[in-house]
Order: structure tokens, then sequence, then C-alpha cells
């Protein structure tokens, strides 16, 4: 059949061609805001329109150009506008069924688990990330997401990071999220670090923890706080427990020497009638401050407080020091301050000196 180009058919079809384009952009927006999978398959269903009314243009034109050039071969190109049509249907036809049936298989969309676990394994205390899986169910989707920590994070850490982890990836897609954490040596871990895991898995806990390579063997001390309640044995068994830990760091090859301490829950008060002692807490407070003469590294102390509890003199106080100064020598000079209170006055029982930084006003 021989068709007859006109002007008028081809107005029309630019008209439906707009309105085609207007109605499939504005589906594509609304699909991708409210996630329809129903929306994106006729936001794609106008999409068609839209190229099968381009080429059906182009065909015509091509039909037209032919008469009036007078190049017979053109007159093909209605028939060849058919087919490409037919071939954009099929292909639009098949892009649905493949997304219809990736809705009906929880199917994510495709690298979004990779976009994921790259900016989960950019955030600070993720040492690696293990295992992310992501399916869609309607308009949701449910991300698990499997990181590895440092063993010695704290409960509350590691709790604070899987809701950093939740939201992040709720900023890339919005989801239902389940952050799951395994525990593992960081690379590189340091020896100290390795001997407070070993104590945080048995659940005990430590402190002043010391390392000395003499002779070619390395000796470990440190604190081992136990439950105030226990006897001997029944401590000396934890004690021995961690000990056997710790060797097995160093495939034997190492002394351990762990002193035992009841983990203190009792909270003590005053005895009565004596109350704070005055006057002891003036002559330690002045005693401390002609110290700075000795110590270049005391500015002052204040705020010196002797109590009799239970039968001991406790007393406390705050002394400023250089705030430049590292911690670590900051700590001797405390430890030495509070051995010259005690041998000042042998009646005291114990002294805890609380150092802060000295600030130029």
């Amino acid at each position: 059949m021989h068709i007859q180009p006109s002007m008028t058919a081809i107005l029309v079809l630019l008209v439906a061609l707009s309105i085609d384009v207007t109605r499939a952009r504005a589906l594509v927006r609304v699909a991708q805001k409210y996630s329809s999978d129903a929306l994106e398959a006729d936001a794609l269903h106008f999409s068609t329109d839209v190229w099968s009314t381009i080429v059906v243009i182009v065909g015509i034109g091509l039909v037209w150009a032919g008469e009036t050039w007078n190049l017979p071969w053109l007159i093909y190109a209605d028939a060849l506008a058919g087919l490409t049509v037919a071939a954009v249907v099929l292909w639009v036809g098949a892009q649905l069924g493949r997304r219809t049936l990736d809705a009906l298989l929880d199917a994510a969309p495709q690298g979004l688990q990779q976009e994921i676990a790259k900016a989960v394994a950019h955030m600070d205390g993720v040492l690696d990330v293990d295992r992310v899986r992501v399916r869609r169910a309607g308009n949701r989707h449910f991300v698990d997401a499997t990181v590895s920590v440092a063993r010695t994070a704290s409960l509350e850490q590691v709790h604070a990071l899987s809701d950093a982890i939740e939201k992040r990836i709720g900023e890339i897609v919005p989801a239902d999220v389940m952050v799951h954490a395994e525990p593992r040596a960081p690379q590189g871990e340091h020896l100290f670090e390795a001997i407070r895991a070993a104590a945080q898995s048995l659940g005990f806990a430590i402190h002043d923890l010391t390392a000395v390579q003499q002779e070619g063997r390395l000796f470990i001390e440190l604190h081992l706080e136990v439950d105030e309640n226990l006897s001997l044995g029944e401590a000396h068994r934890q004690s021995t427990e961690l000990e056997e830990k710790i060797r097995e760091l160093r495939d034997g090859q190492v002394e351990v020497n762990i002193h035992i301490e009841p983990l203190g829950r009792h909270i003590a008060t005053p005895d009565t009638g004596v109350g704070e002692l005055k006057q002891l807490s003036r002559a330690i407070e002045e005693f401390l401050n002609k110290l700075t003469l000795e110590f270049d590294e005391l500015v002052n102390c204040h705020d010196a407080r002797a109590r009799q509890v239970e039968h001991h003199l406790l007393v406390s106080c705050h002394c400023t020091m250089k705030s430049d100064l590292p911690i670590t020598q900051i700590h001797d000079v405390t430890a030495v301050l509070e051995d010259r209170v005690k041998e000042k006055f042998p009646q005291i029982y114990r002294v805890t000196i609380h150092p802060e930084p000295f600030e130029e006003k």
C-alpha cells in the first residue's frame, strides 16, 4: 500500500510525542519517589510510545523525501520504520519482564551492594566488611551487613558503631538495616591490646599492665581485679586461667606475674564523729606547695581533703602541672608526690592526686 505523507500527519505526531515525553518524565519522577514498580512500568510504556513516534516520524519524513527528490528506494523507509517499532516494543517488553522478575526474586539494584560495602569500609572503627546482602521487597530494601571490629572495643562502642553504619546505609538507600559485628585482632595489634583482649574474653578486668624484655625473655606484670567475696583459691584459679591465655599469645615464651586485688563495690562512709580533718588537710596542702621548688612539673596544689574512713586516713587533692608535658611523665611525678606525702604523714593510708593542666590567663 502506498502512503501519502502530509505535514498534518507529522504535526499530529509531534503533538503526541510532546505529550508522551511529558507523561513519561512525570511518571519516572513519581516512580523514583515512591519506589513503585507499577509506575515505573507505566513510565517505560510511555517511553515506548515516545521512541515509536520518533521512528514513525522519521519513516514518514524519509518517504516524503523520496517522493520530493525522486529517490524510489526511500519508499521502503515506512516498512523499515514498522519493523523498528516492533523491535522497540519487543525490547521494552523484555525490560519490563526482567524488572518484574527481579522484583519477584527480591533482586537488588545493580551496583547497590558494592556501593554500600565501599561506604561502610571507609568508616572509622570498621576493620573490614565481611559481607553485605541486599534484597528488595516491593518498595522496601533490606540490608544485612557483617563487619569486623577491634576485639578490644566495648559493647557500647560496637553498638554506637552499628548505629552509625545503619545511618550511613540509610543515606545511600532507605532500608531496614541489620548489622552484625565480628571481633577481630587488628593487623599489627600491640601485645598489650592482645592481653587486654584475652582478659576481656574471660570477663576479667585488669590494669597496671607492664612488660619488660630481659635476657631474651619477656616478663609481664599486671593487676587482676576479682570479686571481693571470692576466696584465695577461687581468685587464684581466675589468675591461672588468664596466665595461660597470655602465654598462648607468645607460645609459652613469657613469664607472667599477676597481682590479685579485690574489685571494690562497697561504698564507705566516714567514721562517726570524725568527719573531715581540716587541719591535716591544710598541712598536706602546704607541704605539697613547698615541693614546687623540687619538682619543675608542679605548679601548685589545692583542694586537699583528709577523711577517716573505716579506721583509715584517706587523702585526696588536686595538683596543677604544666599542660604540655607527656602524661607518662605526669603519672610518674604524681606517684612520687603521693609517696612523699605518705612519708611525711605516715598515719595516712592512701593518697590520691588528681593532675590538672595549667592554663595561663
